[in-house]
């Protein structure tokens, strides 16, 4: 699957933004589908996953960023709310090939990335 993200920008802090990442491929719905972002100078870091029906994210995001999916489209979403500076990153969304349980937070586990879209969240 190849992956295609956007939908980045500069936003004031507390506004909201929403990522999309398109893939190719008609095996979509088997992959586990993950945002990470790598910040300047930081390491990247596991942001989401959407996978088997169920959802994870980092504890810093949780109950302001949201993933979804919509397989007709081949698509996944990461609808970002109430920024913060410390959200300001470039973002990658990721593709992993699994058939039960992994290690989602460590990129390593996914195959497939996106080429990342920029986030910046200042005013």
């Amino acid at each position: 699957v190849q992956l295609q993200a956007s939908g980045g920008g500069l936003v004031q802090p507390g506004g909201s933004l929403r990522l999309s990442c398109a893939a190719s491929g008609r095996t979509f719905r088997n992959y586990g589908m993950g945002w990470f972002r790598q910040a300047a100078g930081k390491e990247r870091e596991f942001v989401a996953l959407d996978w088997s029906g169920h959802t994870y994210y980092i504890d810093s995001v949780k109950g302001r960023f949201t993933i979804s999916r919509d397989n007709a489209k081949n698509t996944v979403y990461l609808q970002m709310n109430s920024l913060k500076p410390e959200d300001t990153a470039v973002y990658y969304c990721a593709a992993a090939s699994t058939s039960g349980p992994f290690a989602y937070t460590s990129a390593r586990e996914y195959g497939q990335w996106g080429q990342g879209t920029q986030v910046t969240v200042s005013s």
